[in-house]
């Protein structure tokens, strides 16, 4: 660590922890999610408060350093983290609050989808986010968010009251549709560009109760459940979805309701007999217990490279494409994950973020566990994610795409929206001080 570096870290003050190399918690707190981001920051800031991410902002400005702003950690390109610079870990700040009158609620920049969850739905409510629950609130939001009530009430981002910023400058700016305004358009998923953001603010949704249907097909079988699956999912109101996962052994299907339960068995009980040899059941599953069900099989760790994109329909030369590429998975744990949208998602306008009119998001992911398979592992990644990308819609989801590089987000937000992006980025950080990220280049 340089001597500037260390010299401008003393005086954030004694109440924030800085670890260094040498302290006995410096192996487990420069860990992150996915285990191919295994690098060695020069010092992790671990802020109580808000003023706290102010120093710590200031001390990566005036030394220089390369600063990693990491909120849950699970950045799969490894922007939680770096080499030789300063990980601003906001593992604390994970106070939440609910305002019963209003139906809103506040979540620190360190939370994750768990404190989320288990905040909001003992209380009735959900707000919309994703699928594993020890992922970030901060990261997710901040690219646009997406999950199993994404269809009854839109995106997460679609939810967001309104936030507390940490600008480069180290001023402290409260961004909403009022009070810098394009600021807070700039924050609904141009990702953590503009800033380190320590609070948010969100509408909750009323939950009520949900039945889950889960079934499993074998690979033999699998051309003809995607066909069946495609035509019975077409036109379902909102208040049903369903993501399925391609495997090596077969398909994977689940289906959520949440209408009117004299439905139930009508709207559910067809996409458990897609075709032949499909084994599973209809259930009244928690909320929670269905926002958790992945995070084994997503831990903490193992090896994760993704690539994702989106469709318009589920086309027959789709079909041919996943069948073609989950044929050659190089481990039994890659997948290629699709998850419906439409509904809610297609009530905001295209130019708010990438995907609003599509029907269905992918990701081709493969997951392993030993560092001697990155290579075919993530070129299987690769070559997946192109081949699933020639038959997309144009645009992106900044979030899960493990490869970095302006071109991600230009091909992400399109060529208007980047330029948006970066007058706002120019006006808010000029030096690119916030560049471990999807990166939005400030203007010349």
């Amino acid at each position: 660590m340089s001597n500037l570096l260390l010299r401008e870290l003393s005086l954030v003050g004694h109440r924030c922890p800085i670890i260094t190399a040498d302290h006995r918690d410096y192996e487990r707190y420069r860990k992150v999610w996915n285990g191919v981001a295994d690098r060695q920051p020069a010092a992790i800031a671990r802020p109580q408060s808000v003023d706290d991410v102010r120093k710590v902002v200031h001390a990566a400005a005036a030394s220089h350093a390369l600063l990693a702003v990491r909120g849950g950690g699970h950045s799969l390109p490894g922007f939680s983290t770096c080499d030789g610079g300063l990980v601003l870990d906001l593992s604390d700040l994970t106070a939440i609050a609910i305002d019963r009158d209003t139906h809103t609620i506040e979540v620190g920049g360190g939370a994750l989808l768990g404190d989320l969850d288990r905040a909001t739905v003992p209380e009735g409510f959900v707000v919309p986010a994703g699928v594993i629950s020890h992922t970030g609130v901060a990261g997710l939001t901040l690219g646009g968010g997406m999950g199993w009530a994404s269809r009854r009430y839109g995106l997460t981002i679609d939810s967001l009251l309104g936030a507390e910023i940490v600008t480069a400058a180290g001023d402290i700016v409260w961004a909403s549709a009022t009070s810098e305004p394009e600021l807070f358009w700039g924050i609904r998923g141009g990702g953590g560009n503009f800033g380190v953001v320590t609070r948010f603010r969100f509408r909750m949704h009323p939950l009520g109760s949900i039945v889950v249907g889960q079934w499993s097909y074998p690979a033999a079988n699998m051309r003809q459940a995607l066909q069946a699956l495609r035509d019975r999912a077409h036109g379902q109101p909102r208040d049903f979805t369903l993501n399925f996962t391609a495997t090596a052994t077969g398909l994977s299907v689940t289906a959520v309701w949440s209408g009117d339960a004299a439905l139930t068995h009508s709207v559910l009980s067809p996409f458990g007999a897609l075709t032949d040899g499909g084994i599973g059941s209809v259930d009244k599953l928690p909320y929670l217990s269905l926002q958790s069900r992945n995070d084994e099989h997503f831990a903490w760790s193992r090896r994760y490279y993704c690539k994702g994109g989106f469709w318009s329909e589920i086309t027959d030369e789709v079909i041919d494409a996943i069948m073609l590429a989950i044929a050659d998975a190089p481990t039994p744990d890659s997948e290629i994950y699709v998850l419906q949208l439409g509904g809610a998602v297609s009530d905001v306008p295209d130019e708010a973020t990438a995907g609003r009119g599509a029907s269905y998001y992918w990701i081709a992911e493969p997951v392993w566990d030993v560092a001697a398979d990155d290579d075919r592992c993530i070129a299987w990644g690769r070559i997946t994610g192109k081949s699933l990308s020639k038959l997309s819609m144009a645009g992106n989801y900044v979030n899960e795409q493990a490869d970095a590089g302006t071109v991600v987000a230009l091909d992400a937000y399109g060529p208007e929206k980047y330029q948006r992006l970066a007058s706002l980025k120019t006006r808010f950080d000029p030096h690119n001080m916030f560049r471990l990220n999807q990166n939005i280049a400030p203007l010349a």
